[in-house]
């Protein structure tokens, strides 16, 4: 198949990275962080879809389809993954935080959120 767009590689990247997940910080404290399983599927299916999306993403690349069409998928996968920390972020907050605050936990906790925080929003 011919066309006008070239792969869209560069020359300088890194793909080992993307096929390895960054190592979470080690936790110091000791409460358990469960969740309940409806939150767990609900967040399971999310990621499954968007696991999906980033398959036809580099079935896209792979067939060099238009760059803007690229870049259109590639937002949307932003947008889903934003979803997705939004709604992580809100249930660490109603129900970790609150958990660690009723053990005595709160200061360790929020420590961890905010190194969490900074990593997260580089």
């Amino acid at each position: 198949m011919s066309s006008l767009h070239p792969p869209l590689t560069h020359p300088d990247s890194e793909p080992e990275l993307l096929d390895s997940p960054v190592e979470p910080e080690p936790h110091s404290h000791s409460h358990p962080h469960v969740h309940d399983s409806e939150s767990v599927r609900r967040l399971s299916n999310r990621l499954s879809r968007i696991e999906g999306h980033i398959r036809g993403i580099k079935r896209m690349v792979q067939e060099s389809s238009p760059c803007p069409d690229v870049l259109i998928q590639v937002a949307a996968v932003r947008g889903a993954l934003d979803r997705v920390a939004h709604s992580i972020l809100e249930e660490h907050l109603t129900q970790c935080i609150a958990r660690a605050a009723q053990e005595g936990n709160i200061e360790t906790e929020i420590a961890e959120l905010k190194v969490a925080l900074d990593r997260f929003l580089k």
